[in-house]
């Protein structure tokens, strides 16, 4: 299985710079079992660092399995947040959105 900063590092070379273009976005990550990531959208651009955003619109907490797998495809994000693999704050159907800017 992959780890997080692997799983990070991909999804930056998926990242649909049309699909964001007009958007400014911060999704937050917080791996209950690693460590807290975000990734900021802003018109086209693509930021992900680790540490936090104050400014997020959505947090999505899992641990790194559920990470991992949200972000390769495997699992579905509506069936993990169903059974409670993923919680969300802040803007909840925005994290239903985070798979429209990064190709599979």
């Amino acid at each position: 299985m992959a780890t997080v900063q692997e799983t990070l590092e991909n999804i930056k070379g998926r990242f649909d710079e049309s699909a964001a273009a007009g958007q400014t976005l911060t999704f937050q990550f917080d791996i209950t079992d690693d460590k807290t990531y975000y990734a900021a959208i802003e018109d086209g651009a693509l930021e992900i660092a680790e540490g936090t955003k104050d400014d997020a619109h959505v947090t999505l907490i899992m641990d790194s399995e559920t990470f991992v797998g949200l972000m390769s495809g495997e699992l579905d994000g509506m069936q993990a947040f169903m059974t409670g693999k993923l919680r969300t704050e802040g803007n909840m159907m925005l994290a239903s959105k985070l798979g429209e800017f990064f190709k599979q």
